[in-house]
């Protein structure tokens, strides 16, 4: 696929394939290394009655490959018009359905009439977490799936402990089975992101542990991660919870240090 470049009118230059503008304000960077493709696609199970979508699909790189497998649906969600017209009329499939909006405007309660749901897709990266808390309220209706993430993201979400490590770690990790997959260098992409990107497969927890005012325990996880390089009982000290009900032995802790557990049973004492 041969991409030129477009110049604006004040003088920059951005990508063009098909005649149509790959667009920054979307963050639109398109896949171009098959083996990624066929990677994600051999990570999840597939079979005559899976239902799959598809977050962004651009000139439809991924969704080709998907359409190609022995799917029952395939749904797919790109906001910018120009490339979901482009899309339907590149690939027509009835098994495919196209809607041109933003997922994060998406009521998932259409989905329940055919899950559970394989997710497939190269995120844009800066609404990554939005879409990640979109999938984590709607765990019950997905299977797994493979997403393309920013290398730091990625490291994050998997972290048990140290630097990096913190309420997105420990929140993503309560609910979702992680495990890393491939780096991908940004030569894989046109045009090419500033940073590595990692596949990233997640699959929904099952029998999850009710936590005791669930809202308020995340809330709680954050302030303990407010400041990561103080001690607990300095990065509570503002707040007010009661730290005579914590045990000493996580006075001098940092919260770095701290597994879910420790959380768990540190909530349970001073929850009110």
């Amino acid at each position: 696929m041969r991409y030129k470049k477009q110049k604006k009118q004040q003088g920059a230059e951005r990508p063009v394939a098909h005649g149509i503008a790959i667009k920054k304000q979307f963050g639109q960077h398109f896949l171009r290394d098959q083996k990624v493709v066929d990677h994600m696609i051999e990570r999840v199970s597939l079979n005559r009655e899976s239902s799959v979508f598809e977050i962004g699909c651009g000139d439809g790189f991924l969704t080709k490959s998907l359409l190609q497998q022995p799917i029952a649906r395939l749904w797919v969600f790109e906001i910018d018009p120009e490339w979901a017209t482009f899309v339907q009329g590149q690939y027509p499939n009835p098994r495919m359905t196209l809607f041109q909006e933003n997922i994060l405007d998406t009521d998932f309660s259409r989905f329940v009439s055919h899950a559970p749901w394989v997710l497939l897709a190269n995120l844009p990266y800066s609404v990554t977490f939005p879409i990640l808390h979109i999938l984590q309220k709607n765990r019950t209706l997905l299977q797994e799936g493979v997403v393309m993430i920013q290398e730091e993201v990625a490291q994050k979400l998997v972290k048990k402990s140290g630097r990096g490590y913190g309420y997105v770690s420990l929140f993503f990790q309560y609910y979702f089975d992680l495990q890393l997959m491939e780096k991908i260098k940004p030569g894989a992409f046109v045009p090419q992101p500033k940073v590595d990107s990692r596949l990233l497969y997640f699959k929904p927890k099952k029998d999850i542990l009710e936590i005791p005012d669930e809202v308020g325990f995340w809330k709680f996880i954050k302030a303990c991660f407010s400041q990561p390089r103080r001690t607990l009982r300095n990065s509570l000290a503002t707040y007010t919870f009661d730290l005579k009900l914590i045990p000493e032995k996580y006075h001098e802790l940092r919260s770095q240090q701290l597994a879910m557990q420790d959380f768990l049973e540190i909530w349970d004492l001073i929850r009110k």
